[in-house]
């Protein structure tokens, strides 16, 4: 595997060594890494998914600051974009904005979704910039405005749905990734994107913890033909707003028809190479999390089946879709062989 040098505060190890023991005893989630302590596969066979009917999201006042953009009231009237017809969830309602907000997996806060928001709270993503570098003819750097003003802003309603199970449907504003990946003129040799979230231990919590086997910071990957499809979406705000941080501000990715982790939160770099990258979780346990990770119904992860999917707004469990209905637009891109 081809050796990718970054330089700080890009900079991570890239086949960290964490002995197999020690990866066996620590959670990955809210449910431990059982199966690799000798429980038995059954009792993992069908894992806890949202409450019965729906995650319960505080209101009043213990729901202060829960929607706070992550950067203040910065070019508020741009996140009010017209919303792009050609994009939609079909019949399933919108996941109300309150229940999307309080129920994240963001690890560098907590491995506790009910809490993500909490610690994020007051958590400023301004000033923010973004990194385009690699084997590209134009580097560049850009800041938040400039982010937020280079291209038209538009809605979009995608759904999402977890590795775990749980889905949901959001209004996510922004612009299409391609354009952003294009303002740097990739190279020929460029077949890959490796993106790069934000390391700060002063802030995320989880990354300040001394005895963390996590190698931060979260870095993710996607062939150069995904990250310029029509459907790769650079993310700045939701529901008419900002993001809030929770969210990943202030600049995430919406991958819709791959599992919740192939769409990055707080991006700071982007870059091009030639060989496939590793990433975050295909590093950690390749056996469970692939580097494609397209929502696969047929595709059980070893602890569970895929076939259904909850939603955290309504409750209702319905048939998982393959490419998380999105096939009609990405199936071309693949031959069935992609894990």
């Amino acid at each position: 595997m081809a050796i990718f040098r970054v330089p700080r505060p890009w900079e991570i190890p890239e086949r960290l060594a964490t002995p197999e023991a020690r990866f066996l005893e620590t959670r990955l989630d809210r449910r431990s890494v059982l199966r690799g302590m000798g429980i038995g596969a059954a009792t993992l066979a069908l894992p806890n998914l949202a409450c019965a009917g729906g995650v319960e999201a505080p209101t009043g006042e213990a729901a202060r600051g829960l929607l706070d953009p992550a950067i203040g009231n910065l070019l508020a009237d741009k996140f009010r974009a017209k919303r792009n017809p050609a994009y939609g969830v079909g019949e399933r309602p919108l996941t109300p904005e309150n229940v999307a907000a309080a129920h994240n997996n963001f690890y560098e806060f907590t491995q506790e979704k009910n809490r993500v928001w909490q610690l994020a709270r007051g958590f400023s993503a301004n000033p923010w910039t973004v990194e385009i570098r690699g084997l590209v003819e134009k580097p560049i750097t850009l800041g938040l405005e400039e982010l937020i003003t280079r291209f038209p802003l538009e809605e979009r309603l995608y759904r999402h749905r977890c590795v775990e199970r749980w889905a949901m449907q959001v209004p996510w504003v922004g612009f299409p990734l391609r354009r952003l990946l294009d303002l740097a003129v990739p190279l020929g040799t460029a077949k890959f994107v490796r993106f790069l979230s934000l390391k700060d231990p002063a802030r995320f919590p989880a990354q300040a913890e001394k005895d963390s086997w996590l190698p931060w910071p979260y870095y993710e990957a996607l062939r150069l033909d995904e990250a310029r499809h029509e459907l790769a979406f650079v993310v700045l705000g939701s529901y008419g707003h900002a993001l809030p941080m929770q969210h990943g501000a202030a600049v995430r990715l919406a991958i819709p028809w791959k599992y919740g982790y192939k769409s990055p939160k707080s991006i700071v770099g982007i870059e091009f190479v030639a060989e496939r990258p590793p990433t975050f979780w295909n590093y950690l346990q390749p056996s469970e999390y692939g580097f494609y990770s397209n929502v696969d119904p047929t595709r059980p992860h070893p602890r569970w089946s895929q076939d259904l999917e909850q939603d955290i707004g309504t409750g209702e469990r319905r048939k998982t879709l393959p490419f998380n209905g999105y096939g009609g637009l990405v199936a071309g891109m693949y031959d069935g062989r992609e894990v």
